[in-house]
């Protein structure tokens, strides 16, 4: 079990950007229609359905919300989405993975470019970063009262590959497949809800960010995600807790 003393630091900054993104509801909403058009309105079969209402009801969105966005696939009102997933290069080298849901491709494409280059970054082709990147099944839980020990055994058992903890957040990785699975077992076990349960792209190696590039970089990561057609944006970046701190984070 491996320590992580930068993912409270991060996940708090990355916590109250979302508070303030008027879009929020927007994209967990629109992640709930793609799901219940793809797989069907009933979260017990439908285990992309089910991660998303459990994110959304961990980001205090509404039941009418949820159900209205479910209602939504169901009654031929909703736009056709694509999924495409967007590489490129920010400040100090980092790489960056951008995932889209759009019902309009070139303008998130121009949006996205557009993004990356004003804030020191651009635009790769397909598959560019995503080398540099493991796809996996990650579960966040928060002010959890579970101990460290407790949830390293109690996620082993569920099926998960890892899991880093920091003060009471706890961060546990699966295989993508067995996500679902995994979040079920420990939801379970615990008898807590996580805060998140998503697949993600997790960096292999981290790439270290100074001052002046951790500042360039959250500046392009905002850009990014402040785009109505941005669902996530991943990178391999490492902010020091010294610069978390004159950041303001």
């Amino acid at each position: 079990m491996a320590g992580h003393s930068k993912f409270k630091n991060i996940m708090h900054r990355k916590g109250a950007q979302d508070k303030k993104r008027s879009g929020l509801f927007s994209k967990l909403s629109k992640e709930i229609t793609v799901a219940a058009k793809m797989g069907g309105p009933d979260p017990d079969s439908n285990p992309r359905l089910r991660l998303a209402i459990q994110n959304a009801r961990s980001n205090s969105m509404p039941k009418d919300n949820i159900q209205r966005a479910v209602n939504k696939s169901q009654a031929g009102e909703s736009a056709n989405y694509d999924e495409i997933r967007y590489e490129g290069f920010g400040p100090g080298g980092t790489a960056i993975i951008v995932e889209s849901l759009t019902d309009n491709r070139n303008r998130a494409a121009t949006d996205i470019r557009t993004a990356f280059s004003k804030n020191g970054g651009n635009m790769g082709e397909s598959g560019s970063v995503a080398y540099q990147f493991d796809h996996v099944g990650e579960i966040i839980y928060e002010e959890s009262s579970i101990s460290a020990d407790d949830m390293f055994e109690q996620a082993l058992e569920a099926g998960a590959d890892n899991v880093e903890t920091d003060d009471d957040t706890h961060e546990i990785t699966c295989a993508m497949e067995d996500l679902n699975a995994v979040s079920t077992a420990l939801s379970e076990s615990t008898g807590e809800e996580p805060k998140s349960a998503k697949l993600i792209w997790k960096a292999q190696n981290m790439i270290e960010l100074d001052f002046d590039g951790a500042t360039k970089l959250i500046k392009m990561i905002d850009a990014l995600e402040d785009l109505d057609d941005v669902q996530n944006v991943y990178g391999n970046y490492d902010i020091p807790d010294d610069v978390m701190e004159k950041l303001g984070a």
